[in-house]
């Protein structure tokens, strides 16, 4: 049974879990590949637009109808043929399932071999979350996820452990598809800049500890307006506002997903007092950190966007120590209105 952890002081009514994999009973572990049907029978609509930050991947494909889901609080418009894709540590919500229908892959971050997942960039933090695939890689990409998902349910016709063998470079097969589109002829993606990657990949590791372009300057050996030129040309932004919006996405995180106190969270990502990242969020936000939890734990905002159309881009990032919540099964989802586990 899932165990809950409720909210305590503010906005009681809602949970934010953290969520770890499991399999079901009997099927192969760290893999598992349902329709958007089954999903409906395992949960409420409430459920599925209740905040959770999962500790696996997952990757959606619609056949019909279309899906609003929101990640890291930015909101995607699913079309068929397009892929979305959920990874560890991400914060994600799901729109209505109703006229939705389609597959969804779960997978542990360690299923797939090493070279797999590098070759995929699995564990990149700032990798796109949908994608459209043109026509020839979409029909590629549909005929992967079809034999994945005919292998896991035909489990028992070969011995488990060639059975997880395939599963595993049948998944393989469509994550480095999925990660090496085509590019559409005319409009070549560049290279970024290695100045501005390893600012980027600077500030990932070090946002909690300093907001000052200054240090991260002195720290890659570059000045701090050969930093902000570098992120201004890759990012459209520049270096400070690339900073603070890390740093914002993972209060956001913190705020939707786990029960600590402001104050507890601006001492987590360094802020001098709770006033100083009070201050720092709303001029950031607009809104007040309590403000922002309750507003993402009892009335998701939604929006209407063309299908492929997110939000204001923010910095992503995989999850980080110290968080709290409980720990259910499966997608993200708990099974049944009981929270009890099937099977």
């Amino acid at each position: 049974m899932a165990k809950k952890r409720h909210d305590v002081g503010v906005n009681a009514r809602a949970e934010i879990r953290e969520i770890a994999f499991t399999a079901p009973v009997g099927t192969p572990a760290g893999v598992e590949v349902l329709s958007l049907a089954d999903l409906r029978h395992r949960a409420t609509a409430s459920q599925l637009a209740t905040p959770h930050r999962p500790d696996f991947h997952h990757l959606l494909t619609l056949t019909g109808g279309t899906l609003w889901h929101t990640v890291d609080f930015a909101g995607y418009a699913v079309e068929p043929g397009s892929w979305l894709w959920v990874r560890p540590g991400q914060v994600h919500q799901w729109g209505d399932l109703t006229a939705a229908e389609g597959t969804l892959i779960l997978f542990r971050p360690d299923f797939l071999d090493a070279a797999t997942a590098d070759a995929a960039r699995t564990q990149d933090p700032h990798a796109p979350v949908l994608r459209l695939p043109l026509p020839d890689d979409a029909a590629a990409l549909r005929l992967a996820a079809e034999h994945l998902g005919s292998e896991f349910r035909a489990l028992g016709h070969l011995p488990l452990d060639v059975h997880t063998a395939a599963l595993r470079h049948l998944l393989a097969v469509l994550v480095l598809r999925l990660t090496h589109l085509t590019t559409p002829a005319g409009s070549p993606a560049p290279e970024p800049d290695p100045t501005y990657l390893r600012f980027r990949d600077a500030v990932e590791r070090d946002f909690a500890r300093t907001r000052r372009v200054e240090d991260y300057a002195q720290t890659l050996g570059y000045s701090p307006r050969t930093l902000s030129r570098a992120t201004l040309t890759a990012a459209g932004l520049g270096a400070k506002e690339f900073i603070d919006r890390r740093v914002i996405l993972e209060a956001k995180r913190l705020l939707a997903h786990s029960d600590q106190s402001a104050a507890r969270i601006a001492d987590h990502l360094g802020f001098p007092s709770p006033t100083h990242f009070s201050k720092f969020f709303h001029r950031g936000t607009g809104q007040t950190p309590i403000a922002f939890r309750d507003t993402v734990r009892g009335h998701p905002a939604r929006s209407s966007l063309r299908p492929g159309v997110r939000q204001t881009p923010v910095p992503a990032s995989a999850s980080r120590p110290g968080e709290t919540g409980c720990r259910t099964r499966l997608s993200g989802i708990p099974h049944g209105s009981n929270d009890t586990p099937a099977g």
